[in-house]
């Protein structure tokens, strides 16, 4: 049997999503019934893969907004991230793209997501709901939808109480490491501008707010060159999502991803 392979897989998401319970029902088959707020904690598991082992590193993460500038400590030489939210919660899910995308973009930029919807179980119990009138369930076409809007390459739905595709979340993990998917060759010509952001646009003292959630079907190069015989674009500024400010760069905008134009 070849060597072991290590890999670092870090689960993060909102608190209460499940994170925990996910990572005690691979590695202990057990499902825990108290609730425990993490701080941090690692577990690990052998997995043969093709004939060689793989050694997975788990590291369990804190959701809450009280450990933001702790918990991105555990990201540093992560392999995959799980990003899980809840099916039955949708704040959970919009934070997929609002606050975790960027938190995981800025501090781990390039590491693989697999998003995870957890308690699967529950998103069809009608007794559920009953009883907790504001939840609302995902549909899997909702949380298929969120997964091309943040390019994640694997998307799954499960249950750790049940225990329904608990193995097959981190086959994923394993799977986009070890098997990375192709990225697609772009024409010099058609290279795009990717912002799934707002870009604030001054015309002297009038703006032009435009929401963008997808490509523009232009290259850099026109979206450049148009802006800055049109606008006669005088300052670039970067804004900065993790701190919630813009800042002043000398940079071009093939190198940037969201601008601020000031005249």
């Amino acid at each position: 049997m070849s060597a072991s392979r290590f890999i670092k897989c870090v689960t993060v998401g909102d608190g209460a999503v499940g994170k925990t319970c996910l990572l005690i029902s691979y590695t202990s088959n057990t499902f825990p019934t108290d609730y425990v707020p993490t701080v941090f904690d690692n577990f690990s598991a052998n997995v043969v893969v093709n004939g060689s082992t793989v050694n997975l590193g788990l590291w369990d993460t804190a959701g809450q907004e009280d450990y933001n500038r702790l918990r991105p400590l555990s990201y540093r030489g992560a392999d995959v991230f799980i990003l899980a939210f809840s099916l039955i919660s949708k704040a959970s899910y919009e934070n997929v793209s609002k606050k975790w995308i960027p938190e995981l973009k800025h501090y781990a930029p390039g590491v693989p997501i697999v998003l995870v919807g957890t308690k699967l179980d529950l998103r069809d119990d009608k007794q559920f709901f009953i009883d907790h009138p504001g939840a609302v369930p995902i549909s899997t076409a909702q949380g298929e939808e969120l997964q091309k809007l943040i390019g994640a390459p694997e998307y799954i739905e499960c249950s750790s109480k049940t225990q329904q595709n608990v193995k097959g979340v981190f086959d994923a993990a394993i799977k986009v490491v070890l098997q990375p998917p192709k990225q697609k060759k772009k024409k010099a010509k058609e290279d795009m501008l990717i912002s799934p952001h707002l870009i604030l646009v001054a015309f002297g003292s009038k703006y032009a707010l435009i929401e963008i959630y997808g490509y523009w079907n232009v290259g850099r190069s026109m979206v450049e060159k148009g802006i800055r015989s049109m606008l006669e674009m005088k300052s670039v500024y970067v804004w900065r999502e993790e701190v919630g400010a813009c800042f002043k760069e000398e940079r071009t905008l093939v190198d940037s991803f969201i601008y601020e134009f000031a005249f």
